[in-house]
């Protein structure tokens, strides 16, 4: 894929200074593009502005929710492509506030794709979908066949707000794709607690020369590195052959997450883990072993993940040794 596709394009990024979105913005930067960042810095998300302090002069950075569809309209009017990252993506936390994630993940991705109908029909948007609105695999690896049963309401959200950006493409003939993404991970996540992902809160207690709290061990998943989801990102919104679709994106490799566990400690040079049973409440909502099937998204953009895990984990463990004050703001 050539990010030529992307030079004197117009290109705005929601959720843009999150993991994901803030390096899609990087990328779309150095293929010449001229980019728009769009995220509310919710202090219960992953936005986070040092994401962006190496190219900051380069993008434009509005501080918006996606449901202020007046302040969004102008900067969507003449876009290109649409980057639609923005959600509420806590599972744990959908469950106990079920409304505030609908609101984020269906009325104003709704909200969203009547505005950009209403004004710039012709934009090319690929929505961040996830793995989560399979739930609990009947089978392995899990493919775009496979039934869609979510474990928790980020899930059913989620699932339904991927389901209206598709609508919009059979219904009007908008250029909408979707990427189901798997277990992301990398350099800029929210490591300063475990509200979005368990391997931030592993991440820094490794640094931190801190046990972390492996629960269960036995469950097999697949891990993607930043750098190739936003080149998975960038690959959607290039090809013509996705429009219209979901597609799974999945990691390089599968492994149990006890050898994930082993793998970071591999990594960080040293380090220890807890072994503990699942807590009840989060026992009612794990998936237990999932990977991904995504052979179909490779076919039809030549899409492959680069990033081997045990390097991804040595680039984020630099990373963070680096600028660990950063992503700790607000900590005690």
């Amino acid at each position: 894929m050539q990010d030529s596709a992307f030079f004197g394009a117009r290109a705005v990024v929601t959720g843009g200074l999150g993991l994901i979105g803030s390096a899609l913005a990087r990328r779309l930067v150095a293929a010449g593009a001229a980019v728009t960042l769009i995220d509310n810095l919710a202090p219960d998300q992953g936005g986070n502005l040092f994401n962006i302090m190496d190219f900051r002069e380069r993008v434009r950075v509005e501080r918006h929710c996606i449901s202020d569809t007046d302040a969004l309209e102008p900067l969507l009017r003449d876009a290109d492509f649409l980057f639609n990252l923005a959600a509420r993506t806590s599972h744990l936390g959908s469950m106990r506030e079920p409304l505030g994630d609908l609101d984020v993940n269906c009325r104003a991705q709704l909200a969203l794709l009547e505005l950009c109908r209403r004004v710039n029909p012709r934009i090319n948007i690929v929505f961040a979908s996830t793995r989560q609105i399979y739930g609990r695999p009947r089978y392995l690896p899990v493919d775009e066949a496979h039934p869609l049963r979510p474990p928790d309401v980020n899930g059913v959200s989620k699932m339904a707000g991927e389901a209206f950006h598709l609508l919009y493409h059979d219904a009007y003939g908008m250029r909408v794709s979707a990427l189901r993404l798997t277990n992301t991970y990398g350099p800029g996540m929210r490591i300063k607690d475990a509200h979005q992902t368990f391997i931030g809160i592993w991440l820094r207690h490794a640094i931190e020369d801190r046990p972390f709290e492996l629960w269960g061990g036995e469950q097999l998943r697949d891990f993607l590195y930043v750098d190739d989801a936003a080149d998975a990102f960038l690959h959607a919104a290039a090809s013509r052959e996705t429009a219209g679709q979901a597609f799974n994106v999945g990691g390089d490799s599968v492994v149990s997450l006890r050898q994930l566990a082993d793998l970071l400690i591999a990594a960080n040079g040293g380090g220890r883990y807890d072994q503990k049973e699942f807590p009840a409440e989060r026992k009612r909502i794990d998936i237990g072993d999932y990977y991904s099937d995504d052979l179909r998204f490779r076919a039809a953009t030549g899409w492959a993940p680069k990033t081997p895990l045990a390097e991804g984990l040595m680039r984020s463990l630099d990373f963070f040794r680096a600028h660990l004050p950063h992503y700790l703001q607000g900590m005690p």
